[in-house]
């Protein structure tokens, strides 16, 4: 996914559409702080979520961290490449190192996130 058309929040996840259903990850900054990525736990298809929800957990050799969901949706499909190969996490936040995948979906939810100019806006608070 291209990051400058992706949507954002401030735990670092990112969502894109793709088709009918939005992918979502974790950002470049959220992998470099996590470190090394070990492990990665994620959710059953077809579970409810809402916006903010603890949905899927990623493990480093740094910390555990949960990943949030950004909307609320209901999950259609997660990256099962991910089980064997945790370290997509850190080679390709947003291509091959997505976690799950979202369906009924709110646009206007995704519209109220953080674009990527705003985004990068908050990281740069973040290293003041």
């Amino acid at each position: 996914m291209e990051p400058k058309r992706l949507r954002y929040t401030k735990d670092h996840e990112w969502v894109g559409r793709d088709g009918d259903t939005y992918v979502v990850g974790i950002t470049d900054y959220a992998q470099e702080q996590l470190g090394d990525v070990t492990y990665v736990e994620l959710p059953e298809v077809g579970r409810r979520v809402a916006a903010e929800e603890e949905t899927a957990v990623v493990e480093s050799v740094k910390a555990a961290s949960d990943v949030f969901a950004p909307v609320a949706g209901t999950v259609a499909s997660v990256n099962e490449a991910l089980e064997t190969q945790p370290e997509l996490v850190n080679q390709d936040p947003y291509g091959e190192g997505w976690f799950f995948k979202l369906r009924d979906v709110k646009a206007a939810d995704v519209e109220g996130l953080m674009d990527a100019t705003d985004y990068n806006a908050f990281l740069a608070t973040l290293e003041e």
